[in-house]
């Protein structure tokens, strides 16, 4: 999950040894289905290529989290879906942290593409 957007990136968390290699591949894939633009998506995979895991200290992130967690949980429960259309489902569900923004993960996405657009294009 971006912390800032707060939109989610599902993918199998097996084999655990190879998620970070495997997560650019489902960060980018799960950006093309947001029919983000492929330069955005080139940025940032060029980003978390060389990433590290880390504990958030943000609250809010992790209070997101445990809520998608909860809500992936009962989408599983009720549809025969795969990470990529689950993560689709929680982008649109509405977060308290972006409230006084876009509100949705998918807007808040959105906004912050046309900013780097907008920045680039400068």
């Amino acid at each position: 999950m971006n912390e800032r957007t707060l939109f989610p990136v599902l993918m199998p968390l097996a084999p655990a040894a190879t998620v970070l290699d495997r997560f650019p591949g489902a960060l980018a894939e799960t950006l093309a289905r947001a029919g983000v633009e492929r330069r955005f998506i080139n940025a940032e995979v060029a980003e978390v290529e060389d990433g590290r895991w880390a504990k958030t200290s943000n609250r809010s992130v992790l209070g997101v989290m445990n809520e998608f967690s909860f809500l992936a949980d009962q989408i599983r429960q009720n549809r025969d879906t795969d990470p990529m259309e689950v993560a689709s489902w929680l982008a649109q569900t509405p977060c308290g942290p972006l409230y006084q923004r876009h509100g949705i993960p998918d807007r808040e996405l959105s906004a912050a593409v046309a900013a780097w657009s907008a920045q680039r294009n400068g």
